[in-house]
């Protein structure tokens, strides 16, 4: 029997990139989809929906740029009516922990009327080596305005193998994973345990919204910069303050490290200039 097809969206992302290698090694045909990859897609052309769509039972959905920009709920629902169109049985949606814009997208592929489930994370151990949070740990200062906030810093390998587990089992069709790290941690005793791992100076600084928008317009244009901003302002409030068992109750074990993470990617030459 051939196993189900997959569209992966954001195939050459953080997520998507593990998913979609995932998926092939268990022998499913994926399509991997995104802006400059074998499946040309973007999400704000519809008309690179359904070539990506054609022919594949389940869809891995990862926005772009996050879905807290105020169109994502729009886009979305867009695409899961685009997506029962062509025949597609099943979506699982990559979410943000504690997004109220999130949280109207789940509710949108919930009511669908497709399977589905949702994997919800906050911030990604691997933002610090594969994200926009690698130039400031090279540079030897970490700048956000989240105070002295507790994040469940989560690893993206963690948020892949749940994503996986839900694209390809029934037994999690919908459920809502809420996936965390082990333990919380500010963004100072991060830069801390970055710094032990990589024998860096590494720091962090806390900074208000307003001076970090301004640093950040130089670096990825206004539109986004306010789009981060504004993300930033939304959950750096301590409402992401807490753990979650998403990973435990997906894969029957527990969730990696942040230390663990910092180890690895030493020793990988992740933070060597």
């Amino acid at each position: 029997m051939s196993r189900p097809s997959v569209l992966v969206t954001g195939a050459t992302g953080k997520t998507g990139r593990r998913i979609a290698d995932q998926l092939t090694t268990l022998g499913h045909p994926v399509v991997r989809a995104s802006r400059q990859g074998d499946q040309p897609f973007h999400w704000a052309e519809p008309a690179s929906w359904p070539a990506a769509l054609r022919g594949v039972d389940a869809a891995y959905l990862s926005y772009y740029p996050d879905l807290a920009a105020p169109e994502a709920p729009t886009v979305v629902e867009k695409f899961t009516a685009a997506a029962r169109a062509a025949g597609v049985r099943k979506l699982v949606l990559l979410s943000g922990r504690g997004e109220t814009n999130a949280g109207r997208c789940e509710a949108i592929v919930a009511d669908s009327g497709l399977t589905y489930g949702i994997v919800r994370a906050s911030w990604f151990n691997q933002n610090f080596t594969e994200g926009h949070l690698l130039g400031p740990v090279l540079a030897g200062t970490v700048a956000l305005p989240a105070g002295e906030v507790a994040e469940p810093f989560v690893d993206v390998d963690d948020v892949a193998d749940v994503a996986v587990a839900v694209l390809t089992d029934r037994r999690h069709d919908g459920r809502t994973y809420d996936v965390t790290g082990p333990r919380l941690l500010t963004f100072a005793q991060a830069a801390a345990e970055i710094a032990a791992a990589s024998g860096r100076a590494v720091g962090y600084l806390p900074v208000t919204a307003e001076q970090f928008h301004l640093a950040l317009v130089s670096q990825v244009g206004p539109d986004y910069a306010r789009l981060l901003t504004d993300l930033c302002v939304e959950v750096f409030d301590g409402r992401n303050a807490s753990l979650g068992d998403g990973v435990e109750r997906a894969l029957g074990r527990a969730p990696r490290d942040f230390a663990a993470f910092c180890r690895q990617a030493a020793a990988a030459g992740a933070w060597q200039q």
